[in-house]
């Protein structure tokens, strides 16, 4: 999948990232989520950070604001 089609969420409040799986699931691991993504593309943590950032702000436009 590109980039550009990537949305980073916390929706499982049960299956929190490895390293704090056992643990309440909570927006602040979703970094976790963005170095995992990086890893597996063999890209930059920043430009996935960067372009899911962009994705979110066009779906959500309200985010924008």
């Amino acid at each position: 999948i590109n980039l550009e089609n990537i949305m980073i969420e916390t929706d499982s409040p049960y299956l929190a990232p490895i390293p704090f799986r056992g643990k309440t699931n909570q927006p602040a691991y979703v970094g976790e989520i963005a170095k995992k993504i990086a890893e597996i593309k063999k890209i930059d943590v920043g430009e996935v950070i960067k372009q899911t950032s962009e994705n979110a702000y066009s779906l959500f436009k309200k985010l924008s604001n």
